[in-house]
C-alpha cells in the first residue's frame, strides 16, 4: 500500500509513537505532540493514526474495556498496567508455547496478555512493593 503525503503532524505523531515504549492513549499523543504543534488537534490525531495503523506502523492495544491505545509496531511483547494510574508498560517477555492451554483440536492464532497491578511508583506511594 503505498504510503500517504506525509505532513509535519503526522510525522510528529509517527515519531511519537515509535520512540515511546509503552502504548498510549490518543489524547496522551495530542499532549505530547502539541510541545511540538501547539495547534494540533484530536482529530489530526485521529486521522494520522487511521493512516498509520492502515501502513501497518503502528498497532492498537486494547486493554478490557479501556479505550484503545497505539504504540508502534514492535517485537512481540505484552503489557503491564497500574490499577492506580492506569498506565500501561511494556513487558519484555513472553511465557510462550500457549498451545498447551488450548482445549484438544483448538489453533491459536495469537495471543494478548496483560497483567495488572501497582507500578513502582504507585505501590511506593501505598507503601508496598509491586
Amino acid at each position: 500500500m503505498p504510503r500517504k503525503r506525509h505532513t509535519q503532524q503526522r510525522t510528529v505523531i509517527e515519531s511519537i509513537l515509535l520512540n515511546t515504549k509503552h502504548p498510549l492513549l490518543p489524547s496522551e499523543i495530542l499532549e505530547i505532540a502539541r510541545d511540538e504543534l501547539p495547534s494540533l488537534g484530536i482529530a489530526t490525531v485521529f486521522r494520522a493514526l487511521k493512516d498509520l495503523l492502515s501502513e501497518e506502523i503502528v498497532r492498537k492495544v486494547s486493554i478490557g474495556t479501556d479505550a484503545v491505545r497505539y504504540e508502534g509496531k514492535r517485537d512481540h511483547h505484552h503489557h503491564f498496567k497500574c490499577v492506580d494510574c492506569d498506565n500501561v508498560f511494556d513487558l519484555h517477555s513472553c511465557p510462550g508455547n500457549m498451545e498447551k492451554l488450548l482445549p484438544p483440536g483448538f489453533e491459536l492464532i495469537d495471543h494478548d496478555i496483560t497483567l495488572f497491578g501497582r507500578c513502582a511508583s504507585c505501590g511506593k506511594e501505598a507503601g508496598k512493593q509491586c
